[in-house]
Order: structure tokens, then sequence, then C-alpha cells
């Protein structure tokens, strides 16, 4: 029993294989550069034997239709996949579910009308998504197809919350609200951080954070969320690589006005040209801490300026939960990163948290504690899989058609 999961870009294909109703992991690869002259595809996968290999490619690939072909020849030329019929089920990424969508389902034509017509409101990246689901189909037509959304697990979030204080209008006739980003890996963490306290989901006050190039934090009662930072697009919230987060919109306006910039330009500025970049020229958070370290101011200003945000909205979570069981830290600079952590939990111990420095400075692969014996909260620092939690709701689906 096989299960293949598809996370489709623009330009770009990730994919992996997992095996068994345990869900190990048989292969993982990318498919990097498509449209270009030269395209890379890389895949890792464990041989018969259990020796840990990698195939690479360096070719042109057109499209997704012929990304797909490559990927399938390498799973077929390493050996982990040598048919297509060893699948039960292939597993789509998909960001933007809107209301329509409140948990994964099986494909069919009126699934994918639905994430079309979802379009404006993610229009990079669902475009994007339904390519690879409609080549899949084509290359697998026999094979069950499962849309995960990004935006499910926010789903629960209550009406006080995802709404804006804007024309009650634009909500019913555009659905103009708060629909959350990241919820596959703010779920899957949630129910990590679970099994790690062997305590019920459903008893358990959690704040998560997933911290990358993309950032985002969740408030979760009882396994369910009742808030997060992203809103109707993946630009409000936290300081990001590129994105500004949270700012007061009038500042669009007088942008607009004195320096002349349209609607096109004003995108551009505030989801790749802020954040972290626009105040120090670097979205590498491994870079601008080590420019930091070494006395850059606009390094240091930055990392201060992120840590802060982040902290911003670890206290106002603990107010909305009505206190705090446990706060994860995940992504790729909530899970390599201690001094974010450090920073983000500095001068919170009023609240009953307190961290570790020690532990917090310890680097391991699996789940990590780093609150200090005193501490109220667990402060846990677990590596997301979000391909992983894709297979199990790709699997739950299948089982239940």
């Amino acid at each position: 029993m096989k299960i293949l999961v598809l996370n489709s870009g623009s330009s770009s294909l990730k994919f992996q294989l997992f095996m068994g109703r345990d869900l190990s992991v048989l292969a993982s690869g990318l498919i990097e550069q498509i449209g270009n002259v030269q395209s890379a595809a890389q895949l890792s996968f464990v041989d018969s034997s259990g020796l840990e290999k990698e195939l690479k490619r360096s070719e042109s690939v057109a499209d997704h239709r012929e990304a797909i072909m490559v990927m399938a020849d390498m799973l077929r030329e390493s050996g982990v996949l040598v048919d297509t019929s060893e699948l039960v089920g292939v597993g789509h990424r998909v960001v933007h579910g809107g209301e329509a969508f409140h948990q994964p389902v099986r494909i069919d034509e009126t699934v994918i009308v639905a994430i079309e017509a979802l379009i404006p409101l993610a229009p990079l990246h669902n475009p994007a998504n339904l390519m690879g689901i409609r080549v899949a189909m084509e290359h697998v037509a026999n094979i069950p197809q499962v849309a995960v959304f990004d935006t499910a697990f926010h789903q629960s979030i209550p009406e006080h919350a995802y709404l804006y204080a804007l024309p009650y209008a634009l909500y019913e006739e555009q659905k103009i609200r708060r629909y959350g980003f990241h919820g596959t890996s703010h779920s899957y963490v949630a129910q990590q951080a679970a099994l790690y306290l062997d305590r019920p989901l459903e008893d358990l006050h959690i704040i998560t954070l997933h911290l990358g190039n993309g950032a985002s934090a969740a408030a979760i009662r009882n396994g369910k969320c009742i808030d997060t930072s992203m809103g109707l697009t993946p630009l409000e919230g936290l300081v990001m690589g590129t994105r500004s987060g949270d700012l007061d919109p009038a500042i669009l306006f007088y942008l607009g006005r004195e320096n002349d910039l349209d609607m096109d330009a004003l995108d551009t500025l505030l989801n790749k040209e802020s954040g972290l970049k626009g105040i120090c020229g670097e979205n590498d958070m491994r870079t601008i801490s080590e420019a930091a370290g070494q006395g850059d101011k606009q390094s240091r200003l930055a990392l201060a300026m992120f840590c802060y945000r982040l902290k911003k909205y670890i206290g106002a979570y603990i107010a909305a939960l009505g206190g705090v069981d446990c706060i994860v830290f995940t992504g790729g600079i909530g899970e390599n990163s201690a001094i974010v952590r450090q920073l983000s939990c500095q001068g919170l111990e009023w609240l009953g948290l307190s961290l570790d420095e020690d532990k917090n400075n310890i680097r391991q692969q699996e789940i990590l504690e780093i609150q200090a014996p005193d501490s109220r909260a667990s402060l846990l620092v677990i590596p997301t899989d979000e391909e992983y939690e894709i297979a199990r709701q790709t699997l739950q689906v299948i089982n239940n058609s």
C-alpha cells in the first residue's frame, strides 16, 4: 500500500512517497525550474537493502505534465514505485479552500470547479495546485485523488475572530474574511505535542508557531483552532522573510499618493520587498542572525522586530485561549533558530513561561523540550511534516469512502 503526495508550485513539483499504514517514507523528491531550458530534478530514496541513495537529473522539463513523467520515471528507476497500480491514493496540497472545504475531500470535477472559483483568493497558489491535480488525474486516472487544504484546519475559528470590521456586505458578497494558512503544519505539530505530553489533544490549550520564510501563529483550544495570524491572504500577521505582516492599511493610500505606486507595485512592495528583507536586505534568518551577532545594526533590528511581533502574538493568544499548556516552535526558523526562540520568550516569565537556555541550544531531529523546570507551560520544538499529514489525511479519506 503506497500513497504519493504532490505539492505543485508554479515552477516546481515537490513529491513524497509513503508506504504502509504507518506511512514510512520510501522516497522524496523535487523538480525545480519547470519551464526553463535546464530543470533540476532530485530524488532521495531508500533502496531494497535499506540504504539511502540519490538520483539527480538536469534536463528540460517544459511543463507540469513532463514533470509528472520525470517523477514517475525516477521513481520507477529507483525501484520504489515500479508501477502506478501499487498506489492506493494520491494526496495533493491545495493552499486555499475558502469556506467550501472544512476537511480533505476526494477530488472530482465538482471539487476542481470549486478550487478554480477560489483562484482570486490565492492567485499565486491555487492555479499551480490545480495544474498538479489535473496532470496527476490524467496520468493515474484510476487512482483516488484527495485534496488537503491549508485553510481547512482554521475553519473552526469563530465568526467574531475571522471577520474584519468592514461592511458586512463585503463578507456576504465576496467572502472577505480571515482564512489562515499553514493549517496542515499547525494541525500536525499540535497532534504531536499532545502525543509527546501524553495528554488528550481535546484537553489542551496550545499555541503553534510555524516560522519560516512564511510565518504564522495559531491558537488551538481543545484540538480546534480559534484564531490564527494570517488572514484573507498569507500577508497578514507576523513579520516574514519578504512579507510585511501587520501594518496600518492607510500606509498604502499614502504610498500610492506620494510615490505614485499602483496596486501591482504596492502588492510587490508588501509581498516581495518587505519583512526581514526590507529591513536588512536579507531574508534568510541564518544569515541575519550571524550578521546580528557580529554587530550589524540593520540585522539586529530585523531580528528584534521579528521576535517582538512574535512575542505580541504569543501574549495575545494566551489571552484568547484563557491560558496555555504548550507552545510549539516549528518550521525552518522555529526548529533551528535558538536566538529567535530565546528572544520571543524573553520577558514572558510573568506569565509563567520560562525558557532553559542550555536546552534551547541543543540541536536534534526529535521533539525537544526547552522550558525551565519552573515553567507553567511546556515549550517544545517539533519538526513539522506536512507531507506526512497530507498522506495521513489522504488515507483517512480513502478508507472512509
